[in-house]
């Protein structure tokens, strides 16, 4: 699941975060959480601390760790909040490919062009109802 504001420990590299929590959940070895990385557009050699991560590199991260478990479910609110336009591209890209492995992606987005792109199924909710 990926949350509009995904916590990372700040003073840690984003591999560093995502090896603590593939640790606890013991769900992914060294090699994964580094591929894992890498697939999201981040370098896992990069020695930068989350907490001077941009919004997009942050985000980038959460889909990452959103990934850890291989899961068959994928709940993401706004993936491509701070993203830029090839970061966009990228992660639509990214779940083109998951969703043809046969992942369901659960999407919140305001992004028309996310719909679109990305949804077989759309619901709609206005003012805390949704539309069939």
């Amino acid at each position: 699941m990926l949350i509009e504001t995904p916590g990372f420990l700040i003073h840690e590299t984003g591999l560093k975060n995502l090896l603590w929590l593939a640790k606890l959940g013991k769900c992914a070895t060294r090699e994964k959480v580094a591929n894992l990385i890498r697939v999201v557009g981040l370098d896992p050699a990069m020695k930068k601390k989350v907490g001077q991560y941009s919004l997009g590199m942050r985000q980038r991260l959460g889909i990452a760790q959103a990934l850890l478990d291989d899961p068959s479910l994928l709940i993401l609110d706004e993936p491509m909040n701070g993203l830029d336009k090839n970061g966009v591209k990228d992660i639509r890209s990214l779940l083109l490919d998951l969703k043809a492995q046969g992942k369901t992606i659960l999407l919140a987005s305001h992004f028309a062009q996310d719909i679109d792109e990305l949804c077989d199924t759309v619901h709609e909710m206005d003012q805390g109802v949704i539309s069939l």
